[in-house]
């Protein structure tokens, strides 16, 4: 567990410089282009990439050291974001060198995450999943637990020059703690011969048609993924028509609090074996009605208290997927499977990246404009005006998770279920 830590402490402090990027760049963006659109676009290069690659970063992290693996990825993961630096200070500036670093960035970052969720399975027992689970996603839910109230004060005396460089600073001590934390753990096993790449994507793929409860966890968090994707984009550019970029900031993060609160409570209370599945439908349920919920008003604190709550459901989700994923795949295939697992669900997320923002614009937003569609009917409810159409398309993913989850509960099969 001290080797896991001291990876752990790394990884706290890479998100919450990668945190600080994201929302200062989504920021910047919006400001810069006044379109959603755009913002949902650089969301997206600096997504996709991630999840193309994952399979194959899955396979290096089964076949190589996966520590070295994730050293490299850092390393190099941090050009993109000093490209964009390098740019804004001395060329033309833009969008375009936005979309071409997050792109650089995100490539290398696909190394890196089936490394990461792989070394997790290398140093911990099965009993030891679901707490480290809660661990993980606190480094995790940094991002916007924490960096959002600090990249909006930064915003308020600076620029997002500084966030950049800050951002690529933290690289330097995560390499640093993984380093350390490799020395510590013997070296890995070399394997002779590889079956080549296509044979062992083939095998990943195989071993999810045969486990049903993968099949049915895939299918349930590609869903969530698609959902979440809208929140995701969607919550700032509403918020910052109602605000400024300090006030974003801190109720991104404030809401965020949600994640910590959630990881706290299941590392005091735990979650039953045998309870996984219903806590993961319940959970995803609720994350649906209070996505609903954050679209209803425009006063800021409705809001915030809708997305804390939603916030709250999060780490339920996640950790009830990932013990329910770890307990089915064999250790020395964790790698890979996390690399297609991640493909697979988080197409949802490309998805939604790749649609939500031209939806926004051409859609939704004129609708709730003078005249609109809308405005003599659902707009008497929750208003009209710029931002109501985003706050209207929170409704309707709200609804549609809600749905979705009420759907699958009624097809899917666990195998706690026969237990």
């Amino acid at each position: 567990m001290k080797i896991f830590l001291t990876i752990w402490v790394g990884e706290l402090i890479s998100n919450i410089g990668s945190g600080m990027t994201a929302f200062a760049l989504a920021i910047y963006v919006f400001q810069l282009t006044d379109s959603v659109t755009y913002v949902s676009l650089v969301t997206l290069l600096a997504y996709m990439p991630t999840v193309l690659l994952s399979p194959i970063g899955g396979i290096f992290a089964d076949r190589y050291d996966r520590r070295l693996l994730m050293i490299c990825a850092d390393t190099l993961s941090g050009l993109g974001l000093l490209y964009i630096l390098l740019s804004m200070k001395f060329g033309t500036g833009g969008i375009v060198p936005i979309f071409i670093g997050v792109t650089v960035n995100s490539v290398f970052v696909a190394l890196m995450e089936p490394a990461y969720r792989a070394t997790i399975t290398d140093l911990l027992s099965e009993a030891e999943y679901a707490k480290a689970s809660g661990v993980v996603q606190i480094a995790g839910n940094a991002k916007y637990l924490i960096s959002p109230a600090i990249a909006g004060l930064i915003l308020s005396v600076s620029d997002i020059s500084l966030i950049l460089l800050l951002d690529i600073s933290t690289f330097i001590i995560t390499i640093f703690a993984v380093a350390i934390a490799r020395k510590q753990i013997q070296k890995p096993t070399k394997k002779e011969a590889h079956d080549g790449m296509l044979k062992e994507l083939r095998e990943g793929f195989q071993l999810i048609r045969e486990k049903k409860e993968v099949k049915s966890l895939i299918l349930i968090m590609t869903l969530l993924c698609f959902f979440l994707g809208f929140i995701q984009t969607l919550t700032a550019p509403m918020i910052l028509v109602l605000s400024n970029a300090k006030t974003v900031g801190y109720i991104e993060s404030f809401c965020a609090a949600g994640m910590l609160v959630g990881s706290v409570m299941i590392g005091v209370f735990g979650i039953k074996k045998n309870q996984y599945h219903k806590v993961l439908f319940s959970a995803a349920s609720l994350s649906g009605l209070f996505m609903a919920f954050a679209g209803l008003k425009t006063n800021l604190f409705f809001i915030s208290a809708a997305l804390f709550l939603f916030f709250v459901t999060l780490p339920f989700i996640n950790t009830c997927a990932e013990v329910l994923l770890r307990v089915n795949i064999p250790n020395d295939l964790q790698g890979r499977i996390w690399g297609l697992v991640s493909l697979l669900t988080q197409a949802g997320m490309i998805i939604a990246y790749a649609s939500c923002g031209v939806v926004a614009d051409v859609v939704f937003e004129p609708m709730f404009q003078k005249s609109g569609l809308l405005v003599q009917s659902v707009g008497k409810i929750i208003g009209t005006g710029q931002g109501r159409g985003i706050a209207f398309m929170l409704i309707l993913s709200g609804l549609g998770m809600i749905l979705s989850m009420a759907f699958l509960k009624k097809i899917v099969v666990f195998s706690s279920q026969r237990e």
